[in-house]
């Protein structure tokens, strides 16, 4: 739950400081974000089976219902750091074995899932403070260091390391600007 009281935090912020209730009530990011936090605690929680399973179906075709109202995939078994913001809903996919750190922005269209080949095959790990463009792809068994941008209509399959900003089909580095005026 804490988690989820620095998203709202990080969105009364971005939103001029609007209150809570009305972010909740009306922004799809926070709909898909409450679902995904309460989710993720029914799964990381130590709750017995005969009780955890149950909810863990709900949670699911809760999620799925989400999914569907808002074009936002955050399976419960995904890592999420605090402070999560989903800048416009829609178009977003997240694996569900993507490792995501504390402070991170992602806009409309992105996909952070699963590429590669052998033992190349995996899913993104992202630092914190991260900001994701616009329809950004980020593929592969790959690190995003912290503090890095990736721009717009990227598609990352390298690692990327901290402070750095990373752009194009396929992304590179363009410049050391870290994502501090971004987040």
């Amino acid at each position: 739950m804490k988690a989820f009281l620095l998203d709202v935090k990080k969105y009364r912020r971005y939103s001029g400081n609007k209150p809570a209730i009305v972010l909740v009530l009306t922004n799809q990011g926070l709909w898909a974000l409450c679902v995904y936090r309460i989710s993720n605690g029914i799964h990381k929680g130590k709750l017995p089976k005969i009780i955890k399973r149950p909810l863990l179906v709900l949670a699911v075709i809760w999620q799925k219902w989400i999914e569907i109202v808002t074009g936002i995939s955050i399976p419960y078994a995904a890592q999420i750091g605090p402070g999560f913001y989903i800048g416009h809903f829609g178009g977003i996919i997240i694996n569900a074995s993507s490792i995501i750190g504390a402070n991170c922005n992602i806009s409309q269209g992105v996909t952070i899932g699963v590429s590669g080949r052998g033992e190349n095959r995996g899913v993104p790990i992202l630092g914190d403070n991260v900001y994701i463009g616009v329809n950004a792809v980020i593929a592969g068994k790959i690190m995003i260091g912290d503090n890095c941008v990736i721009g717009a209509n990227s598609l990352v399959v390298k690692s990327v390391e901290k402070n750095k900003t990373v752009s194009g089909v396929p992304a590179a580095v363009i410049n050391n600007n870290t994502s501090k005026d971004y987040i």
